[in-house]
């Protein structure tokens, strides 16, 4: 073999090492910034099997694909871009961005506590009367349509919290990174949803086992536990979502204060996670964790009380103002 063909290989040895290496990075950097977006994936998760609920059975797992196929498109192909302009051209607005979303999951947190305190709530801004469907399939689009809409709202947060988890450097390693998270979690949260929407039929199918041995009951037992089981799990799940909700979007403010405003916020913060875990030194981490989170939670809480009005009085009666002006 001819040392110029050893050379060459060499030269391809190296070039792969250095792509894997690369590779091997943007996993890592993917995995990190996923899972700085995993209030919001929760929420995600506990918000779209609302959507699926009073159709056909053989409905449901086309409908979860419908809307997964809209959170691809939304993720990939216009939130992807946005995100990787902003952060080149215009990298100072990342944040504020992240605070006006996270402020927006205060508020939609904050609404659903106040609905469950108050049932009889009505907001004015909330009722508005909704076009009449006229078949299943109308029905079917309008829930997709929203589902889709709802989504882009948590899609932009994912990814402006990925694209502000990414570390400075290559355009296209931060795409490469924007994507992988994008699609790893759109497969993800309704790989998920779709098991869960499922649950219940699965749960019918077990119950229905006709085998006479002590495996059989067990099998019938177990169906019958995932039907009864699914309402409540949902309920829960619904509650985990909304405190997800406030949870980052309360600490997403916090750190963007901490950054713009002023210093004393954030060492106050660090002196009670800090604080905590000295008194348990040995679950520091999740006492720590425990104890921003909660701080992050109840602020978000006070955020989300103070935009209710906001919106209610304020942006809302304006935004159908500027809508009637337009149809005029």
């Amino acid at each position: 073999m001819s040392v110029g063909l050893i050379g060459l290989l060499d030269d391809v040895a190296a070039i792969a090492k250095v792509a894997a290496a690369s590779l091997d990075d943007v996993a890592g950097q993917a995995a990190k910034a996923g899972t700085k977006a995993a209030g919001v994936v929760i929420d995600d998760a506990a918000v779209t099997p609302n959507y699926v609920i009073g159709f056909a059975s053989t409905r449901e797992l086309p409908i979860v694909g419908k809307i997964a196929i809209g959170s691809l498109r939304n993720k990939l192909l216009i939130l992807l871009p946005i995100a990787l302009l902003l952060g080149y051209f215009l990298p100072a607005a990342v944040t504020p961005l992240l605070m006006l979303g996270g402020a927006f999951l205060c508020y939609e947190g904050a609404e659903k506590v106040l609905e469950a305190v108050m049932p009889h709530h009505a907001h004015a801004h909330a009722a508005q009367p909704q076009p009449i469907a006229v078949d299943a399939g109308t029905v079917e689009d309008e829930k997709v349509a929203s589902a889709i809409k709802t989504d882009f709202i948590l899609s932009a947060e994912i990814m402006a919290i990925t694209l502000a988890a990414i570390p400075s450097g290559s355009i296209w390693t931060q795409a490469l990174v924007l994507a992988l998270v994008g699609f790893g979690i759109t497969v993800g949260v309704y790989g998920v949803v779709a098991l869960i929407v499922k649950a219940d039929d699965a749960g019918l199918a077990l119950a229905r086992y006709e085998g006479a041995s002590a495996i059989g009951a067990a099998i019938r037992a177990l169906g019958r536990a995932l039907v009864r089981g699914m309402p409540p799990f949902l309920t829960v799940l619904s509650t985990i979502g909304t405190a997800a909700m406030i949870w980052v979007g309360g600490g997403i403010i916090l750190h963007g204060i901490e950054k713009y405003g002023p210093p004393v916020v954030g060492r106050m913060v660090h002196a009670a996670t800090e604080a905590a875990a000295h008194a348990l030194p040995s679950a520091a981490g999740i006492v720590e964790w425990s104890v921003e989170a909660a701080i992050s939670g109840v602020f978000g809480l006070m955020i989300g009380a103070l935009a209710i009005p906001a919106v209610e009085y304020g942006l809302a009666p304006a935004w159908k103002r500027l809508r009637r002006s337009r149809s005029a």
